[in-house]
């Protein structure tokens, strides 16, 4: 499995509403492609300003592919995420999910020692 995150900071004032947005984009869309695991969001307020980690979880690089398109590194952005965002941060970063909680139905989608030496270059 593997594990997409994107970064992006906004107003504090503007959390909650594009959270709501995100939720209706982003979260939907990865959700709707085939392949993903799941979606987390991570929120955390800082005076000012609110950072979101955005992580969704893949079954494959074809997966992926299929949300991103062919450069799987670059950030995916919706239309109104400009007014939001203070800046759009233009690459994502991939991690191999090592570890998963059981009680979320990862655990078993993870690959086992022999796949994770092979698996490199994400």
């Amino acid at each position: 499995m593997i594990a997409r995150t994107w970064k992006g900071i906004t107003s504090a004032s503007r959390s909650d509403e594009y959270l709501d947005y995100l939720r209706q984009t982003g979260v939907r869309s990865c959700e709707a492609t085939p392949g993903n695991r799941g979606v987390f969001v991570l929120r955390r307020l800082d005076g000012d300003h609110a950072e979101f980690l955005f992580i969704s979880l893949w079954e494959s690089l074809d997966a992926i592919k299929r949300f991103a398109g062919d450069d799987v590194e670059r950030a995916v952005y919706y239309p109104m995420d400009r007014e939001f965002l203070l800046e759009l941060e233009p690459t994502v970063t991939h991690f191999e999910v090592a570890v998963a909680p059981q009680s979320a139905g990862l655990a078993a989608s993870l690959p086992d020692a022999a796949m994770l030496s092979r698996v490199r270059g994400i």
